[in-house]
């Protein structure tokens, strides 16, 4: 049931950007929809600032939009998630409209989960999410076999091997960008310490800031496709996924002029056997991670270095974050993290040289991933 005085504002994600509805208590329009670019979360969050300065109002996305919340959630507003059983069907590229979001927030706001800075993008879904990595271990533990699906690189050199070959190496891998002014001012550490890194890229956020994706190839760091959306990817249907993955290859190769992503990160690492099966006739490495500072939950610089510092194996593959919200933490981190990692004898490389040089033995299997939100 609607609260009297509480506005709901619905936020719908398209291939062209947001749009907003917000709904009064009564189920009419406040304002007419409004419409936000790509690149323009700042307008989009201070336009519901705005109006949260004048009375309450619940930001409301669904499953599909992994995008936008960090940024709400530190503004101020109280953002909640609608969840498929709740929504009308939803197009093959996109979310159901902003006004029937808003809608359904109005009919029964306790219905929604309500995010949290700590659990993230999929609170109140974490058990279904663990239970889904844990039903996938069949399928993951083939694709790994393959070659085709790692959680870290070779823990040792080979048998034999030359000093050189013998020192370990990391992988420090950024997800969710490209995100101004933060994939700048990672790019320049990197270049500062002549470290490469792989990036995992959202289709959004690539078509809205085609400069990065440029920068970061011409840089010769790695590229790789976080989806269009940062979806929950079990709540996809097979042609969903497919457009996801397909429109961001087009958006990231256009950027980099026609260096394309050669990897794929699932968002929060979430996989059922469905979709890893999907995602195994598509052929494309799936990389996940070993190492997970929770740098999106801003928990302060040090602790972000020093969790990694702590984790940190020969064959770690790093998860950090461009993307996603205010990441000045991690860039107040990372020269912490690479200082740190290079005094400790380590060398850093791309992902897909890591996984390049990591043949998995016949019968390998993966590790479950013990880390859900990123």
């Amino acid at each position: 049931m609607a609260e009297p005085g509480r506005r709901y504002a619905g936020i719908a994600w398209t291939a062209a950007g947001f749009e907003v509805a917000v709904l009064d208590d009564a189920g009419q329009l406040v304002l007419p929809v409004a419409r936000f670019g790509p690149g323009q979360r700042g307008e989009l969050t201070g336009y519901l600032a705005g109006l949260a300065a004048a009375g309450p109002v619940a930001a409301v996305l669904d499953s599909t939009n992994g995008v936008l919340d960090g940024a709400l959630q530190a503004a101020g507003l109280p953002v909640y998630r609608a969840d498929p059983w709740l929504l009308p069907g939803r197009p093959l590229l996109g979310s159901v409209p902003a006004r029937a979001l808003a809608e359904v927030a109005r009919r029964d706001l306790a219905a929604l989960s309500r995010l949290t800075a700590q659990s993230g993008t999929l609170t109140g879904r974490g058990a279904e999410h663990r239970a889904g990595i844990a039903g996938s271990r069949a399928q993951a533990s083939a694709l790994a076999g393959a070659g085709r699906l790692a959680r870290h690189g070779r823990r040792a050199g080979p048998a034999g091997a030359g000093p050189a070959d013998a020192v370990p190496e990391v992988a420090l891998t950024f997800d969710d960008g490209p995100n101004p002014p933060y994939t700048g001012q990672i790019l320049g550490i990197l270049a500062r310490y002549q470290v490469p890194a792989t990036f995992f890229c959202v289709g959004l956020q690539a078509s809205a800031h085609p400069a990065d994706i440029a920068r970061l190839a011409a840089a010769g760091h790695g590229l790789g496709n976080h989806t269009w959306s940062h979806p929950f990817l079990p709540d996809l249907s097979r042609a969903q996924l497919a457009e996801q993955l397909d429109r961001t290859d087009e958006a990231v190769t256009r950027a980099a002029g026609g260096a394309g992503p050669d990897l794929f990160r699932p968002p929060y690492g979430s996989r059922s056997p469905d979709v890893l099966r999907w995602l195994g006739e598509r052929g494309t490495p799936i990389v996940l991670w070993d190492v997970d500072p929770s740098d999106w939950a801003r928990p302060g610089a040090a602790l972000i270095a020093g969790r990694v510092l702590m984790q940190a194996r020969p064959g770690t593959i790093i998860l950090m974050h461009d993307g996603g919200g205010d990441r000045s933490q991690t860039v107040a981190a990372l020269p912490l993290v690479i200082e740190g990692l290079l005094d400790r004898g380590f060398r850093f490389t791309r992902a897909d040289h890591l996984l390049a040089a990591a043949a998995p033995p016949p019968g390998s299997r993966i590790e479950t991933c013990s880390s859900f939100f990123s």
